[in-house]
């Protein structure tokens, strides 16, 4: 059974922000680690994304909606922690 999280485990984004509740696995079963911004079935929908680019996509969307640039960049400090970037957990 998969780990149920409250944040995206690539970009982040709260589970109760996502439109479509999580993304998709290859079974079309929602997944509890990823967001439908993120992934769809089974796969991410941006394989060859480095998490520098990942936390500057997402600063960038969060300047878009309005935050601050200090927000912004807090709220991308911990993505390369998540479990997508963490490679000392593989």
């Amino acid at each position: 059974m998969e780990k149920v999280y409250k944040y995206c485990q690539s970009c982040g984004m709260p589970f109760k922000k996502d439109e479509k509740g999580g993304g998709t696995n290859m079974d079309g079963s929602k997944s509890t680690i990823y967001c439908s911004r993120c992934y769809e079935n089974g796969k991410f929908i941006r394989p060859d994304i480095t998490v520098n680019e990942m936390k500057e996509l997402v600063e960038g969307k969060l300047k878009e909606m309005g935050f601050p640039g200090l927000v912004a960049w807090f709220f991308t400090t911990n993505i390369p922690r998540l479990e997508r970037w963490n490679k000392s957990k593989v």
